[in-house]
């Protein structure tokens, strides 16, 4: 048969049997004399065998680790291999849909709601607007660790800050960040800004406290969260921040 019967056959475009020559999958049978590929049953065996694998959501290298004779991994470790990466991706769609479902039950949903459940919980606790500039750059950080963080780790950190968003508790922060912005023009040297660095630091919770000091020696300063924090912050500012983040790593030692 020639290749448009044989494509007809397994239920494939003569581009694709073509693809699969190119990529080694289906081997070149001989050709006529008249220059035509002549193709028998074996090809078109073969052909709707691969068609299946692919099907499946083999890759062309895992197919082809199947139809090696000697060589290949054996079938069943490849589809369970393939059934794990459904499941990762099952499980990614559901949370996906749970994050549209927060959403949908928004009367009026924004562009920073889109963030996980958790998360969205946390930050809808943040008054809005916010008491002030700097805390909603750091709500705008939060959201971006929520969306970078591996998820564990960011259901955990969501977990540890959870007393931040208390009533008590976000009334002494909105003070402390009033109290930030009133060095927005200040010099570093500043003595308000080590008295600030430390109550900012006794603010923080003992275990989400005791976790930033564990994690900042790894990064500190140079941590990407931290990075993009203090660049927008005023030099008095900043200084204030790193006097925190020493006082927690000093805590954590």
């Amino acid at each position: 048969m020639r290749i448009g019967e044989l494509a007809a056959l397994a239920g494939v475009s003569t581009r694709t049997v073509r693809h699969y020559h190119h990529e080694g999958l289906l081997p070149e049978p001989p050709r006529l004399a008249n220059g035509y590929r002549r193709y028998g049953l074996r090809d078109a065996v073969r052909l709707a065998r691969i068609r299946r694998l692919t099907e499946l959501g083999l890759s062309l290298d895992e197919v082809r680790d199947v139809l090696a004779d000697d060589k290949g991994r054996d079938l069943r470790e490849i589809l369970l291999e393939l059934d794990a990466d459904l499941a990762g991706q099952e499980a990614e769609i559901r949370s996906r849909r749970e994050r549209l479902a927060v959403l949908l039950r928004e009367a009026s949903p924004s562009a920073d709601d889109v963030v996980s459940p958790d998360m969205a919980a946390v930050l809808r606790r943040i008054p809005s607007p916010a008491p002030s500039r700097l805390a909603a750059i750091d709500a705008e950080l939060l959201a971006l660790m929520d969306t970078a963080a591996d998820p564990r780790e960011r259901d955990r950190l969501i977990a540890l800050m959870e007393p931040l968003t208390r009533p008590a508790a976000m009334e002494r922060g909105a003070l402390l960040y009033r109290r930030l912005e009133e060095l927005e023009n200040a010099d570093p040297a500043d003595p308000r800004v080590a008295s600030l660095a430390a109550d900012f630091a006794a603010h923080l919770p003992g275990e989400l406290a005791a976790e930033l000091g564990r994690a900042l020696p790894a990064g500190g300063p140079e941590h990407p969260f931290a990075v993009a924090f203090l660049a927008d912050l005023s030099p008095a500012q900043a200084q204030v921040v790193r006097h925190a983040m020493a006082h927690l790593t000093g805590r954590a030692s």
